[in-house]
């Protein structure tokens, strides 16, 4: 199957440019960059396979069904969640038109999703698609608060960029997919970044981070933080960069996303999943 032009009969078909644009590929990105930069960063990703979490039917992580499901509850979780934010009213007038423009490229990527796991085969049955935002009463009225619901969006953005960043070894043997993951990657970025200046932060991952989104009380901090977990990282492709680089710690942990494993992301999301 040819999937390159699936994902562009979801993106291309009746978009603007702006649209089109905001799903280049990051192939040639990493075209672009120079030789030694390409192998740091590809070497950065880990190349282990990771299991599942119990009562989540997502296969083997190396299974690129599995991959795809496991995708797929990531997109259902936000694509419910931006259709609840922008149906409550809660976001304000500046920001409306910046979450209806999010929550269509989550439709977008949910309907890629499974027209592609379905076009191999598989099920849509046992991937998630019922959510309780508030984690079981952990975060009460994520759709009354606005800053709550920001503070939830910045994490479900930055957990998929770094969900996709871990799965993409398992797709390496598949070039269209691949591709298609690294652009859905890119998008997930952009909200990312995006989120993140609303909320009066850098656009990437900091130090601030690293123990918990701030303002909600301890029990969204620990959560939270398993968002970062691993962020402190400053060793990449066997070498420790503060070694050959005279700036800051801080800026050398900025300058990667870190991967996280499938365990480790569905840790995070399972509180939000209904059974």
């Amino acid at each position: 199957m040819d999937f390159i032009k699936l994902f562009n009969s979801f993106n291309i078909e009746n978009k603007s440019e702006e649209e089109v644009d905001i799903y280049m590929s990051r192939k040639e990105a990493f075209r672009k960059m120079g030789s030694l930069t390409k192998k740091v960063a590809l070497a950065s990703l880990p190349v282990a396979a990771f299991t599942m979490m119990p009562k989540m039917a997502f296969a083997k992580s190396s299974d690129v069904v599995g991959v795809l499901k496991f995708a797929l509850a990531l997109e259902r979780l936000e694509y419910q969640f931006y259709i609840q934010g922008v149906n409550s009213g809660i976001i304000s007038n500046a920001h409306q038109n910046v979450f209806i423009s999010i929550r269509e490229h989550e439709r977008i990527h949910v309907e890629l999703l499974e027209a592609t796991i379905q076009s191999l085969g598989g099920s849509l049955g046992d991937v998630p698609s019922k959510f309780d935002y508030t984690a079981g009463g952990v975060f009460p009225s994520p759709f009354g608060n606005y800053q709550l619901f920001l503070a939830l969006s910045q994490a479900f953005e930055d957990t998929g960029v770094r969900a996709y960043k871990g799965q993409a070894p398992n797709l390496i043997e598949n070039d269209d997919l691949l591709k298609v993951a690294l652009q859905i990657h890119a998008v997930e970025a952009r909200h990312a970044s995006q989120v993140r200046r609303i909320r009066g932060r850098k656009g990437w991952i900091t130090d601030e981070d690293y123990d918990g989104i701030d303002g909600f009380g301890g029990t969204f901090m620990m959560a939270s933080s398993a968002v970062y977990a691993g962020e402190k990282n400053t060793k990449h492709a066997g070498v420790e960069v503060t070694d050959v680089t005279t700036v800051p710690v801080m800026a050398v942990r900025e300058a990667w996303d870190e991967p996280l494993s499938m365990e480790m992301v569905l840790d995070i999301v399972k509180p939000f999943i209904v059974s």
